[in-house]
């Protein structure tokens, strides 16, 4: 038709490629203003049937079609601002922020389809105004506000964009997502992060993220403003009750408005797609940056790439998205409306199916059901819809705990009511608002069940109950827990099996979010994605020390805690245990040195000519969970700013991984291993390291040697470094004396830990862990010079294995004390695991290992 009735647009009209983007910039471009509405109308009708003729003749797939229309209102949108602000301008002059005095400009906010860049080819447009200060113009007949001049600009635009005119209209524009819906058609940033902060709504947030300037040269602080509105810093559990909401509210609509025909709200719709990939979003983008995207099918890639969404999930949705869409475009093409519903007619009927590539109707229908029952299935499940576990009386009188409890089979029922009571009545329990309490005392139920199903249901209740009381105030992660009945089951037998999981979780409670996915949080663990992703949230954070310090955090204390599940679910050695602990430190050693360099504000090189030196458990790759890093800082670099510029990142580096944060401490580090310890410089160049061990290091210093190992940083260094290291331990050495120092350093160590308890001390009694290691140290001191392969770092089971090949051992002793070794560290990590003090054991439970240690030392140190 509208061809007919322009026979030059047919003429021109070229549907052999895409409309580019630059040829709609030109027919906008350099207008006198009395031509700019006629303009505007031409091009939508050109890119309209540009776009009409390829998607139906098959040239144009999804991201065309929609890509041309998305572009088209960008450049519609701008051409009319353009046109708004020399209008008014002429007028009132030019905004100034009053703060700053620079002049203000728009920013026009799509939002919806615009905003994700998915627009269809007869949509509405969402938008909203704001602008980054208040102030008055200057320079005009009249000044204003700067909230009434963008006000008149805005009403210009609107007008421009949606007016009807013989020429027809660009596009229709919706106004109503703005603050209040009906309040001020613009606004400053400040004022919209008032109304964010005192009257956002958790639809609102849903709703904004799909926000994207189009205009304005602020979009930094825009989003500064928006992000924290949008993406909680956590895990935003608490937004689930919300988004059951909408949920709930979107299948009333399409069960009282009968929508079965309509194939963006109906069900299994474009609607209930969207809502799956933005409910998600807006639960995880806090955590997850690369979920802070716009896009439909993007936002799903993404969604399996960090393990929330199986890919065939993702690929069942994506299908029927593009699915969907083109069918909504063919709906709308018929007229030029905004419809969404199925046709009724035969004709019109055949005239779709065949547009779809279906040869009649019900083929096509069986296709359209086909995809919308599988994008119904998922939307049903996408939030889960747990049954609550919650004791109570039918009359709703106060719950007898006491019974629920037996009914639940617990062991003490009398003694965990008074638990339960105890807590009710706590100071905690008195501070929550009614809601939080009420669904603090819903959980009890549940964790009673969860708890019942663990190898120690008392236990694990008590543990269960404190960790619950201890984040009851934190709506979202009680929200989490009461959502997800499979994560709350996990974490009751995590707590059971051990109280320092217990201490670790309610230190980092933003890990329960990890207990929601068996499948990544047993997965094994990919250390080198740990290192990339490190490295892309450290760089995110360029600039704000801090954030980058909550980044490396968080993200270590989540590979810990998945390794800690694994652990207590029995998937680990104590040797793969440590091999992981270790190999993580070395990652985010490497990651944070990396971060602290670029803070060094006069630093002389690209690339730090600096390396990180691991000693004690780190290395000797027997890290762990709460294990400290002795480390040494070495550097090779004959650049005179060099000394200064590597102290100085030297101490960035001890202080971003040892300062106490939001999220908690990095590692504990001590770097009294250095040469000349406290005393010492903190950092040393690799020659007067090389000079110190030479010529003046202890003997103990030497032994320390043993289990040093380059782990982060210049790898030049660290082969310098392994060299010296391989020097010093085959120095020629006198054996008596160096018995001699290794007893007196022994007696040292053992006087400095006192035991006066009838149980024995697994690391630091006669006959225990450190007897082992400084066994070991002495083989290697005295030995290496003619047995090589005693230089390895290779740990101590392994070297005594070495030790009895090259004859230094008798090979049953050799294995019983690396037996012994093993025992040791296996009750030593027991113990530590649920939370003991000091790793002390009764001595019955190992005096054949006792036994055989002391008989290793007198072999190897003589009495």
């Amino acid at each position: 038709m509208a061809l007919n009735a322009m026979p030059a647009l047919a003429e021109r009209l070229d549907t052999s490629a895409p409309f580019p983007r630059a040829r709609m910039h030109e027919a906008l471009a350099n207008l006198p203003p009395d031509a700019l509405d006629a303009a505007l109308r031409r091009l939508r009708r050109e890119v309209m049937l540009t776009v009409m003729a390829r998607d139906l003749g098959g040239a144009a797939d999804l991201a065309e079609v929609t890509g041309a229309m998305t572009a088209l209102a960008e450049e519609a949108i701008s051409a009319s601002l353009g046109a708004a602000v020399a209008e008014t301008q002429a007028r009132f002059g030019t905004p100034q922020g009053a703060e700053s005095g620079k002049p203000q400009t728009l920013h026009v906010v799509g939002m919806g389809k615009l905003g994700g860049g998915e627009l269809n080819v007869s949509s509405d447009i969402d938008l909203i105004f704001t602008y980054p200060e208040e102030g008055e113009t200057q320079g005009g007949i009249v000044s204003v506000t700067n909230q009434e001049y963008f006000q008149t600009v805005g009403k210009r635009i609107i007008a421009l964009l949606s007016e009807l005119t013989g020429d027809g209209y660009v596009f229709r524009v919706d106004m109503r997502l703005r603050p209040w819906g009906d309040g001020p058609l613009a606004m400053g940033f400040g004022a919209l992060e008032d109304y964010f902060v005192a009257h956002g709504r958790d639809w609102e947030r849903y709703a904004w993220i799909k926000g994207r300037a189009i205009t304005g040269d602020d979009e930094t602080g825009l989003n500064n403003v928006v992000r924290p509105f949008v993406f909680r810093r956590y895990l935003d559990f608490g937004a689930i009750e919300s988004l059951k909401g909408l949920h709930a509210q979107i299948k009333r609509e399409v069960a009282r408005r009968d929508l079965s025909d309509h194939v963006k709200l109906g069900p299994g719709g474009i609607r209930e797609i969207e809502f799956i990939a933005q409910a998600l979003q807006m639960i995880r983008g806090g955590r997850e940056p690369r979920l802070r995207i716009r896009p439909t099918i993007p936002v799903l890639n993404e969604l399996v790439a960090l393990n929330q969404m199986p890919r065939e999930v993702a690929d069942e949705l994506a299908a029927a998205y593009d699915f969907l869409r083109r069918v909504e475009h063919r709906l709308q093409y018929a007229d030029d409306q905004q419809t969404h519903t199925l046709p009724r007619g035969d004709e019109a009927r055949l005239r779709l199916a065949q547009s779809m590539g279906r040869a009649d109707y019900a083929e096509f229908m069986r296709k359209l059901d086909a995809h919308r029952d599988i994008v119904r299935l998922h939307f049903e499940t996408v939030l889960g819809d747990p049954a609550p576990v919650t004791p109570g009386n039918a009359d709703g009188g106060p719950v007898d705990w006491e019974q629920a409890l037996v009914v639940h089979g617990f062991d003490n029922p009398q003694e965990l009511t008074r638990l339960i009571e105890s807590t009710l009545t706590g100071a905690r329990a008195r501070r929550l608002a009614p809601g939080a309490r009420e669904r603090f005392e819903a959980l009890l139920g549940p964790m009673m069940a969860a708890a019942r199903d663990t190898a120690t249901p008392d236990l694990a209740f008590t543990r269960l109950l404190a960790f619950a009381e201890n984040i009851a105030s934190r709506s979202g992660y009680i929200a989490l827990l009461s959502q997800a009945p499979a994560a709350l089951a996990r974490l009751a037998k995590l707590l059971g099996a051990s109280g320092w999981a217990a201490q670790y979780l309610g230190s980092h409670p933003i890990l329960l979010d990890e207990l929601i996915d068996e499948r990544t949080l047993y997965a094994a663990q990919d250390l080198l994605t740990y290192s990339v992703s490190l490295r892309q949230h450290l760089a995110a954070h360029e600039g704000d020390i801090e954030a980058q310090m909550n980044a490396a955090r968080e993200a270590h204390h989540t590979a810990v805690f998945r390794i800690l599940a694994q652990d207590l679910q029995g998937l680990l050695t104590i040797e793969k245990l440590a091999d992981l602990l270790s190999e993580l430190a070395d990652r985010t050693l490497e990651c944070v040195l990396g971060a602290c360099w670029a803070t060094v504000s006069k630093r002389h090189r690209d690339t730090p000519r600096f390396a990180i030196i691991a000693y004690g458990k780190l290395g000797g790759k027997e890290l762990g969970y709460a294990s400290d890093l002795d480390l040494v800082f070495l550097y090779d670099d004959e650049d005179e700013r060099a000394s200064e510029n590597y102290a100085r990142l030297a101490q960035k580096l001890v202080t971003f991984l040892d300062t106490r944060t939001t999220a908690g401490r990095l590692f504990e580090t001590d770097t009294r291993l250095r040469p000349d310890g406290d005393s010492g410089l903190l950092v040393s160049s690799l020659s007067a390291f090389r000079n110190y061990e030479e010529k003046r290091a202890w003997l103990w210093e030497h032994q320390a040697l043993t289990r040093a190992r380059f782990c982060a940083g210049d790898t030049d260094i660290g082969t310098a470094f392994e060299r010296e290291r391989k020097h010093i331990l085959t120095l020629p050495r006198d054996a008596e004396k160096l018995k001699q120092e290794v007893r007196d350093m022994r007696k040292k160590m053992h006087d400095g830990h006192p035991n006066r308890s009838k149980l024995f001390d697994l690391k630091h009694d006669e006959g225990g862990m450190v007897d082992i290691e400084f066994c070991v140290q002495a083989l290697v001191l005295g030995h290496a010079r003619e047995h090589a392969a005693l230089i390895g770092n290779l740990g101590n089971i392994a070297l005594l294995g070495i030790a009895a090949q090259a004859g230094l051992l008798d090979a049953q002793l050799a294995q019983g004390a690396a037996d012994a070794y093993r025992s040791y560290r296996a009750h030593q990590h027991t113990l530590r695991l649920n939370g003991a003090e000091y790793a002390r054991i009764d001595p019955a439970l190992c005096v054949a290992e006792i036994e055989t240690v002391k008989r290793l030392w007198r072999t190897v140190l003589g009495d």
